[in-house]
């Protein structure tokens, strides 16, 4: 620092003003000093600046499974907002683990990050239960519900109405065997089958759907489908309760030759590339995943910068029809 001082030819305190962004250095002065920072190609001693200022810039993002297009895409949102705001990232992979994901909350919390976002694997694991309630940080949680007593604001999808508009549109085209194929412990399969079974209810029919509940991986997806093809009575309608169990459902879909929107309908969850690229293109129930990560990032730069409350923000989702649906064989 001082060789900066010397060739921009300021005192230091004017560098460390500079440098740790203050508001009160005017343009010619920030100017000078970053010329000098360029011309000799300094780094600041990043660990030295947040020990002064006792914050670091930097959040923590739990992630459960990057390689899910939902996450990378949440990933996205998060990081674009940070970035504008000075903030930087780091992510750490669960790998589907929630032991995993409680030892990377302790990570991160020990890396002295200003917040954290989570979308926790399993909203009852005792062992990450516990390292939330012990972080004394900002925490945002992205579509899950947690103990009343923790202290975190959320991000959460409203994934009852988008089910609930795509089960009534295959109501309307006639189908009653409709199958769904969910996750389970988390709030967005418990809202998804609640958005199903209102779809029936509303319309005064008699519970004539199945469920199919697991994991969110694409084997889930894969088995299930197998099962419900299977069935004496088989559905004429399936949806998948999300991205990774529509990779694994359509793979069946593939392997056995079946058409969709004649043979079978299908309503997929999440409007990945495989939607349009799958002949017919895949009817689903859309969510903006990169509004998830800003709107998660702004609010935890709410708490972070000005201590504001806890929060929730409800995004919406959409039933986007597609040929995948028509109307069930005779």
């Amino acid at each position: 620092m001082r060789e900066v001082a010397d060739t921009a030819g300021v005192a230091m305190s004017s560098v460390s003003r500079v440098l740790s962004g203050h508001p009160d250095v005017s343009p010619a002065m920030t100017e000078k000093v970053m010329r000098a920072v360029r011309d000799l190609d300094y780094e600041p001693d990043m660990l030295a600046q947040s020990l002064r200022r006792q914050a670091t810039l930097t959040v923590g993002f739990v992630v459960g499974d990057i390689s899910n297009p939902l996450f990378s895409e949440i990933v996205t949102g998060v990081e674009s907002t940070l970035h504008a705001n000075g903030y930087s990232m780091l992510l750490t992979n669960s790998l589907g683990d929630p032991a995993m994901e409680a030892a990377h909350i302790r990570l991160l919390s020990q890396r002295r990050v200003d917040g954290l976002v989570i979308s926790v694997l399993d909203e009852t694991h005792p062992e990450t239960i516990a390292r939330l309630r012990e972080l004394e940080i900002p925490v945002v949680v992205l579509d899950r519900s947690l103990p009343g007593e923790i202290s975190v604001s959320r991000v959460l999808s409203d994934h009852r109405s988008g089910m609930n508009a795509a089960v009534l549109h295959l109501l309307d085209l006639g189908h009653r065997r409709i199958a769904l194929i969910g996750g389970t412990g988390v709030r967005p399969a418990l809202e998804r089958r609640a958005g199903l079974v209102e779809a029936f209810e509303s319309r005064g029919l008699p519970p004539t759907y199945t469920v199919d509940e697991g994991s969110f991986a694409v084997e889930h997806g894969t088995a299930a489908m197998r099962r419900l093809l299977e069935l004496a009575e088989p559905p004429t309608a399936v949806i998948a309760g999300g991205n990774q169990l529509m990779l694994g459902a359509l793979r069946v879909v593939a392997d056995r030759g079946i058409t969709l929107g004649s043979e079978l309908s299908f309503v997929g969850c999440d409007d990945i590339a495989i939607t349009d690229l799958f002949q017919p293109a895949v009817a689903v129930v859309r969510r903006d995943n990169i509004a998830m990560g800003r709107a998660a990032a702004d609010l935890l730069l709410a708490r972070i910068r000005n201590g504001a409350a806890p929060a929730d923000v409800i995004l919406p989702t959409a039933f986007v029809a597609r040929p995948s649906c028509g109307a069930p064989r005779q």
